[in-house]
């Protein structure tokens, strides 16, 4: 009786602590918080996009900075850390639209980036990603069971770096009494490891940046009359994305690897290589120029499958947020988990939008050869936004929650709808140019921008409204963040990308110099609407890739009925597997067989689910590490110009380094997990 008196008196003092000290979440200091790290985040990824073709995920490392900052603050809370990586997350994805607009630059329609056309091409477009995101959050967060690994891992660094479970900062240490002894053992044992899994592999990127260990491992090699390439990216946090996304992603990327680099790759190259001497170059070219379109029309019959079977759920998941709006209004209590932003003011929003999009396209065409055109593309380019905006939307939110929003092949949705829209613009206007041949290429790629921004976002925001999930975040007020930082992110890209163009110019440009950034995504799609236009498009690579589509889908269904969903092929992880380098490809599902051996030792625990725990965050850990390193690497590479900047070895030591890369990366691996399972059998031990 004295235990339930004590008991109820914790409560009582709880709840009276909750009444003083509300849980924070979408408050003015976050907002600034996140609009900071957005500036600083999003101009290293606009400048490594374009220099290297890639960008890295700003969500976790944002994470760990808001922590750092919020901790000091009075009642900071685990939902208030969310809303700040969540600005930054959606702002940092948004400058994946490099991957298009330097295409402008590189046919020369443009010789520079008109500010506000860029800004507003950018917000239009990431606006409409969060609405279109609203109504896959059902579908695809809360009603399916796709591992989100980024979203996870966000999470669990929220959850161990808040202080107080409750949300109360201050109030920490007096509840912190309170708590079962076990949890916070649990919890502190959860913090190591994601601190030893940080440090490992931001050590692993700090050798490999100063070139003491390679940072990928590749080479090519014959096979009968062709070849190919194999070969490995030496990176961590793929081995941590592995071990979120498990083994059946794993498994079917490793079959999209083999259709391409084990048959198709062999198959084109036989004949064309040269009978002696080096074979990686027209290897390496045959990849990009012939196998990955193939891969390209693979992921387009996957994403319309895939996109035919979440129909269902996001009808479903529509209707559920209609009728929490009318309880809502009603005067009901309903859930935090169910308060999205309302449908209608979803529709009014995206209908509302449809106006700019049409002004800005009108002014686009203004003037150019192919303005006698201009009723019926306006008409064709602002239902292809409403329309594919949707379906893209879902397809990409679908990628991310395979395999994570860094890794997905944001570029192949890229070049999908470039096709799909240099096909419907060319049916409209006949190839009909105004005697400029430059003219509909280049309308082409301003109408792919805006389905592209939908795109961008959308691949990281249910990453973000996963992280909410689960740590108890309001959606709403967390889609009103992602709104909030395609703002930062909009402001901040168009002069950015203006100093790169000044300072650097764009390979395959006049008069562009030695340092010229390569934007090797955008030179893809512009030479994609290219070839649609002047009819040299290879479609007999794409249907090969959409027969291929087809019989997976056909073996996935196959699997999934008769081994009652136990086994799947996920067509469209098969797809990425075609589509992504080999690099990519082949080190998430070694990360994902790690973890599904780690997790059949952790099952033979007494503290199964807690090792499992205990796992996951140390594979966290390799994603934060790498990601936060990858954030100062660009700040160095952006301050000095040189993407070498801090490399230290001779020349000489490209050998070498590749064999000390290799044992490094072995190394830390079979370290870490070694400490995992020794730290998971302590805990075994004590219970």
């Amino acid at each position: 009786m004295a235990d339930d008196n004590n008991a109820a008196t914790t409560t009582q003092g709880k709840t009276q602590k909750s009444a003083r000290s509300p849980i924070r979440e979408l408050t003015v200091r976050a907002v600034i918080l996140g609009g900071l790290i957005t500036l600083v985040f999003t101009a290293a990824n606009v400048y490594l996009g374009l220099k290297v073709g890639l960008t890295f995920a700003t969500s976790i490392p944002a994470a760990v900075i808001s922590m750092a900052v919020l901790r000091r603050m009075q009642n900071h809370s685990i939902t208030e850390n969310n809303i700040v990586q969540t600005i930054a997350s959606a702002a940092g994805t948004l400058s994946a639209i490099i991957f298009v607009l330097p295409g402008l630059i590189m046919i020369g329609w443009w010789t520079g980036f008109p500010y506000w056309t860029t800004m507003l091409v950018c917000l239009i477009g990431g606006v409409l990603g969060v609405m279109y995101s609203i109504p896959l959050r059902r579908a695809l967060v809360t009603g399916s069971d796709l591992p989100f690994p980024e979203g996870v891992a966000a999470a669990e660094v929220l959850k161990v770096g808040e202080d107080d479970p409750h949300g109360h900062g201050d109030d920490a240490q007096g509840e912190a009494e309170g708590d079962d002894s076990d949890d916070n053992a649990d919890n502190r044992d959860g913090l190591r490891a994601i601190v030893v899994g940080a440090l490992a592999s931001a050590g692993m990127s700090l050798l490999s940046a100063l070139k003491v260990g390679a940072s990928e491992v590749a080479g090519t090699f014959r096979i009968g009359a062709g070849g190919t390439m194999a070969g490995g990216s030496l990176s961590l946090a793929l081995i941590g994305v592995g071990h979120l996304v498990g083994p059946t992603v794993g498994i079917a990327m490793i079959v999209g690897l083999v259709i391409s680099f084990g048959v198709l790759l062999p198959v084109f190259t036989s004949g064309e290589l040269p009978v002696v001497g080096d074979i990686s170059e027209v290897v390496s070219d045959t990849f990009a120029s012939d196998v990955r379109f193939v891969g390209a029309g693979a992921m387009a019959i996957a994403a319309v499958w895939t996109l035919v079977k979440i129909i269902g759920p996001v009808i479903r998941g529509i209707a559920a947020s209609l009728a929490a709006s009318r309880a809502r209004k009603q005067g009901e209590q309903v859930a935090l988990a169910e308060r999205d932003i309302p449908v209608k003011v979803l529709v009014v929003t995206v209908l509302a939008l449809m106006l700019p999009i049409g002004w800005l396209l009108w002014s686009f065409l203004s003037g150019t050869g192919v303005s006698h055109h201009t009723g019926p593309l306006i008409t064709l380019s602002i239902l292809f936004v409403l329309v594919l905006g949707l379906v893209i939307a879902a397809v990409c939110g679908y990628m991310a929650g395979l395999i994570g929003s860094s890794n997905s092949p944001i570029s192949g949705v890229g070049v999908i709808v470039v096709l799909l829209a240099a096909l419907l613009i060319k049916l409209v206007t006949g190839n009909d140019d105004g005697g400029n041949p430059t003219a509909l290429v280049a309308y082409t790629l301003f109408t792919a921008t805006v389905v592209f921004g939908v795109a961008t976002i959308s691949n990281d925001n249910l990453q973000d409204l996963k992280t909410g999930q689960l740590v108890g975040a309001t959606p709403w007020k967390q889609q009103t963040a992602l709104i909030i930082g395609v703002v930062f992110g909009s402001l901040i890209i168009p002069p950015v990308m203006g100093l790169m163009a000044t300072a650097f110019g764009f390979a395959g440009t006049p008069g562009a110099g030695p340092d010229a950034l390569a934007a090797p995504q955008a030179g893809l799609l512009s030479s994609v609407a290219e070839g649609i236009f002047g009819d040299s498009l290879d479609w007999g690579l794409i249907g090969l890739g959409a027969l291929i589509g087809i019989g997976v889908i056909i073996v996935d269904e196959a699997l999934t009925r008769t081994s009652g969903k136990r086994f799947s092929l996920p067509p469209l992880a098969v797809g990425m597997g075609m589509y992504l380098p080999v690099s990519l490809t082949l080190i998430i599902p070694i990360g994902a067989f790690i973890g599904w051996f780690y997790n059949r030792w952790a099952d033979g625990r007494s503290n199964a689910e807690s090792a499992k725990r205990l796992g996951v965050l140390g594979a966290t850990g390799l994603i934060v590490g790498e990601s936060l390193f990858g954030v100062l690497n660009a700040g160095i590479i952006a301050a000095s110009g040189d993407s070498n900047a801090l490399a230290i070895m001779p020349e000489g030591w490209e050998g070498a380094s590749n064999w000390v890369g290799v044992l490094l990366f072995v190394g830390i691996v079979v370290a870490l997990y070694r400490w995992v399972c020794s730290r998971a059998g302590r805990q075994h031990a004590q219970k």
